[in-house]
């Protein structure tokens, strides 16, 4: 079973996509921002980490930066909403990170599982 890590500031975001991903088939483990995120990804790294580039505590950018030092293979897609963000125009430096996806939210869930599937070579 794939194992999914969604790290995100927002709640409804958060529970939205563990619940699409657990009717999917794949285990999913939420946190609500970086530092949770890292934690969670140390004690048991996830297949992929679907994650919000902006969030209070620790950014995206941050936090891809600490997952990748430690485990530079890593799998991540990037996400962003907001009007005033456009995950688009971070897609540059996001590669830079080694991350293959960025979307802007909302997303559709079909899109996020064929990217899953994309990087862990089903």
């Amino acid at each position: 079973m794939r194992k999914i890590l969604i790290i995100d500031d927002e709640p409804e975001i958060r529970e939205l996509l563990k619940e699409v991903f657990e009717r999917k088939g794949y285990e999913a483990a939420v946190a609500s921002g970086g530092k949770e995120g890292i934690k969670l990804y140390n004690e048991s790294p996830a297949d992929v980490v679907i994650m919000d580039i902006m969030m209070p505590d620790k950014d995206g950018f941050e936090t891809m930066r600490d997952i990748k030092s430690d485990f530079p293979d890593a799998n991540i897609i990037a996400i962003s909403g907001g009007s005033a963000i456009n995950a688009e125009k971070y897609k540059e430096l996001l590669e830079h990170y080694g991350v293959k996806y960025t979307f802007q939210k909302p997303v559709g869930y079909k899109k996020l599982i064929a990217a899953i599937e994309d990087l862990c070579g089903q």
